[in-house]
């Protein structure tokens, strides 16, 4: 679990695929403190590290991984991801809960403003959006930020300077396909109501 607090940016130094999973190496600073089996978010999604030295880590994904995210279409050597290590239960959450499990990508169709942004996000599944409300919190490409706008096609999100510094973000054009995290508590909202609703007209289908 993470919290959407990038602690810092890594650049892919290679990707091959080995029988049903990928294999994705990443340089970065905090290669070295990783260890074997930890979990690192990277760009949103949460994989396992297998390998690390002083410069950089090896990470695997499944083919799951690989076709929900951008990954299988945007990823190539020199590439820069978001890196994230696993919270502790200790640690204060100033983002939200992260789950690292990307729900689907979300291109960027608009940009507002210069210093501080305002960023319009059109999903690819429209279903997804039934997990966005106005002022609540989303992973764009696993940096924690609170949705501006929920509407009927789009969502869009707000961009301080500091989060445009620190993250690949400040990067994005319109047009940039990004990993998509909803938050959370609205799944599983959405699945009660869902479950409820069959239940409702499962009973009435009995007393008829």
């Amino acid at each position: 679990m993470f919290t959407g607090l990038i602690e810092t940016i890594g650049t892919v130094r290679s990707f091959r695929q080995t029988g049903a999973y990928y294999t994705l190496s990443i340089e970065a600073g905090i290669s070295g403190e990783l260890l074997r089996g930890q979990s690192v978010s990277v760009s949103g999604a949460c994989l396992t590290v297998t390998r690390n030295d002083s410069r950089s880590f090896e990470v695997e994904m499944m083919r799951e991984t690989w076709v929900r995210t951008w990954f299988g279409r945007g990823l190539r050597a020199g590439t820069r991801v978001n890196l994230e290590r696993a919270m502790r239960l200790t640690d204060r959450l100033d983002g939200h809960l992260v789950l690292g499990h990307v729900d689907g990508v979300a291109t960027l169709r608009e940009v507002r403003g210069t210093e501080t942004r305002e960023a319009v996000f059109e999903p690819e599944d429209r279903e997804l959006l039934r997990g966005i409300v106005e002022k609540g919190s989303v992973a764009i490409d696993g940096v924690s930020l609170t949705v501006i706008d929920a509407g009927v096609n789009s969502f869009s999100v707000g961009l301080i300077p500091a989060t445009l510094e620190a993250t690949t973000l400040g990067g994005l054009r319109a047009g940039s396909v990004i990993n998509l995290e909803t938050d959370i508590l609205g799944k599983y909202v959405a699945r009660l109501n869902t479950w409820k609703k069959n239940s409702d007209e499962y009973l009435a289908s009995l007393l008829s």
